[in-house]
């Protein structure tokens, strides 16, 4: 599913309210069929794994930075999910591999590999929803086309919500939902929003003409 609208749309705090960074008085959210508020809330944020556009990368090793110090997952599961999103070729391409030291704020690694790193750290965790809020925005177009060739291929096993600006990145999507002023106003495939010829196309018109 893929979350799309103008900045202040409400898209960021549909995931805040999901993470119950904010809590609700109204309405419901169901997880897997289970209100989130009937969950603790380290339970909850353990089984959403989050990609955000600005990633916080920790002076340690790459190992380190995609477990969080967590002994539970193992090398093993390192090299599996660094395989899944596209990020175990570049990480045996650095010196020492998993255990290769980054600096602070991953000053030494670029944009897009932090990103992959992202990806491998909300997945080692196995959770049952994964959420991108404008995980591509920032990365250039090779390591774009990696992260949308990833999200294709876990959206086939688990729930992938996806907020994001590049119709690049969301017209795979089976539902898309189009906001506006905190509604949802719109609601189809690519295709389908593209030929109501309304909000969701304009979006796609004025992004075309912005790249252009």
């Amino acid at each position: 599913m893929a979350l799309v609208g103008i900045t202040g749309s409400g898209k960021t705090t549909i995931i805040n309210l999901l993470e119950r960074f904010y809590e609700f008085e109204k309405g419901t959210i169901l997880l897997d069929g289970l209100d989130i508020r009937e969950r603790k809330i380290g339970e909850l944020r353990s089984q959403i794994g989050v990609v955000m556009q600005d990633v916080f990368i920790f002076a340690d090793s790459i190992a380190e930075n995609i477990s969080l110090g967590d002994k539970k997952i193992t090398r093993e599961t390192l090299q599996e999910v660094s395989r899944q999103v596209k990020a175990y070729q570049f990480i045996k391409g650095l010196p020492g591999g998993f255990d290769h030291e980054v600096k602070g704020g991953g000053v030494t690694i670029s944009a897009g590999q932090r990103q992959l790193l992202a990806l491998s750290r909300a997945l080692a965790r196995d959770p049952i929803l994964l959420v991108l809020d404008e995980a591509t925005s920032s990365v250039d177009p090779e390591t774009e086309r990696l992260i949308q060739d990833s999200i294709f291929t876990l959206s086939r096993r688990q729930t992938t919500l996806i907020i994001a600006h590049r119709p690049s990145t969301i017209q795979h999507a089976d539902r898309i939902l189009v906001m506006h002023h905190g509604r949802i106003v719109e609601e189809g495939t690519h295709e389908e929003l593209m030929a109501m010829g309304t909000i969701y196309f304009t979006l796609n018109r004025l992004r075309e003409k912005n790249v252009g």
